[in-house]
């Protein structure tokens, strides 16, 4: 399995496992450094369909994609609904 370095990440284009609609873009991490487990993708650009997902927020107000709804990093980000709790 090929590894995925988190610049290579940036910038990727999320869409849904399920529907295929585009929710916007990869913008930042947010991870635990001392461990470097990943938490979440910060999503920048958001499509009007990031308002049927139920997401969290950061303190700076940007929308949070937990890194646990990641399915596959490639040309996009694929994410399933079905895990955003």
């Amino acid at each position: 399995m090929m590894k995925s370095r988190g610049k290579d990440i940036m910038g990727k284009v999320v869409v849904s496992e399920e529907t295929g609609r585009k929710f916007g873009v990869i913008g930042d991490m947010n991870f635990i450094s001392e461990s470097g487990e990943l938490l979440s993708l910060v999503l920048v650009e958001p499509t009007r369909h990031v308002s049927d997902l139920t997401l969290e927020r950061d303190e700076a107000n940007r929308l949070l994609v937990p890194f646990s709804s990641v399915k596959s990093v490639g040309d996009f980000v694929i994410i399933s609904e079905k895990e955003i709790v």
